[in-house]
């Protein structure tokens, strides 16, 4: 519910129209779900969180729907996530997620529920599934078929709930560039951006949490 918060603040800050968005989630924590469901209705904001709460891996409550944008804070490392009964998923299009770790489960669902043509995601993963020896072919097939547009691996105690540096994943379907918002992007195909911020953490906000400056985002 908070990335949808700030994604409306984001279109209002440049000049945009909230009512020209359509706004999808979905949770499995019955709490959780609520709370977001609540805080979608004092903002004003429609969203579709779907009628309860539900494990998107076996219920996806939005099964047809394919996003310009998509952004997550999946559980990291999340073990004994239900593999064996989703061996033949349509989603496994690159491979099989193994059963001890769902971070490639996560990054593979994200894939699929992005608009074939241009879709564009941002996730945050734990720094291992970078090179995670039991994922390695998925990799592959990923960069293969150049679906990776940016890692970038972020500063420690960005988060209170974990004073780890995680890493930030952009999944792009169209790298050829082209007009965007008044800007004309290059043709980035078969490139993949790496940014490593794990220094950037002189900014110490409240109970030492490290938040990157206005300076720091521009640049």
């Amino acid at each position: 519910g908070g990335m949808f918060v700030q994604s409306v603040k984001f279109i209002q800050a440049h000049s945009g129209n909230r009512q020209s968005i359509s706004v999808y989630g979905q949770e499995s924590n019955a709490d959780t779900w609520k709370m977001a469901k609540m805080n979608m209705a004092i903002r004003g904001i429609d969203a579709d969180f779907g009628p309860y709460q539900a494990d998107t891996f076996f219920n996806d409550l939005h099964a047809n729907l394919r996003a310009d944008f998509i952004m997550a804070n999946p559980p990291f490392n999340l073990s004994n996530w239900g593999q064996d009964k989703l061996l033949d998923d349509v989603r496994w299009k690159y491979g099989t997620p193994p059963a001890g770790n769902a971070n490639y489960a996560w990054i593979l669902h994200i894939l699929n529920k992005l608009d074939v043509n241009h879709g564009i995601a941002g996730f945050l993963l734990a720094n291992g599934a970078l090179d995670d020896s039991d994922t390695l072919e998925i990799r592959k097939r990923l960069i293969e078929n150049d679906k990776i547009e940016a890692i970038i691996v972020l500063p420690r105690n960005m988060f209170y709930s974990t004073d780890i540096s995680v890493t930030l994943w952009i999944l792009n379907n169209n790298k050829k560039g082209g007009p965007w918002h008044g800007r004309q992007l290059r043709n980035r195909t078969g490139e993949i951006l790496f940014i490593d911020l794990r220094t950037w953490n002189s900014n110490i906000y409240e109970k030492k949490y490290v938040r990157l400056t206005e300076t720091e985002i521009s640049r």
